[in-house]
C-alpha cells in the first residue's frame, strides 16, 4: 500500500514562504504523477500543482508565478515551494500519487496564512 507523508506546513504571515515535502514509500516513485491539492474550509479539494515523471509541471492559475513543484526521484520526495503566500492560500494541503486509474493521498498538512 502506498504511503505518503507530508510535512512543512504551518503558520506564516502574508508575503511569507513555506516549503512542503511529501515522502513516498512502497511505490516505484519515478513512475507516478505527483500532485499537491488543497482544501479550504467549506470548499472542494482543488489541484494546486502536478509534476509528471519527465518533470513537466502544471499549476492552478491562482498559484502560477508563486508556487513551484519539484521532485527528487532518488529520495522518493515531491516538494512544493510556496512564495508570496496570501490569506486565500490557507488550506489543508494534500499530496497525491497517481498511476493509471489508481490514486493515493497523504494525511494532509495545514497551511495558515495570517497576520
Amino acid at each position: 500500500q502506498v504511503q505518503l507523508v507530508e510535512s512543512g506546513g504551518g503558520l506564516v504571515q502574508p508575503g511569507g514562504s513555506l516549503r512542503l515535502s511529501c515522502a513516498a514509500s512502497r511505490i516505484i516513485f519515478s513512475l507516478y504523477i505527483m500532485g499537491w491539492y488543497r482544501q479550504a474550509p467549506g470548499k472542494q479539494r482543488e489541484l494546486v500543482a502536478s509534476i509528471i515523471r519527465g518533470g513537466s509541471t502544471n499549476y492552478a492559475d491562482s498559484v502560477k508565478g508563486r508556487f513551484t513543484i519539484s521532485r527528487d526521484n532518488a529520495k522518493n520526495t515531491v516538494y512544493l515551494q510556496m512564495n508570496n503566500l496570501k490569506p486565500e492560500d490557507t488550506a489543508v494541503y494534500y499530496c497525491n500519487a497517481a498511476l493509471g486509474s489508481s490514486a493515493s493521498w497523504g494525511q494532509g498538512t495545514q497551511v495558515t496564512v495570517s497576520l
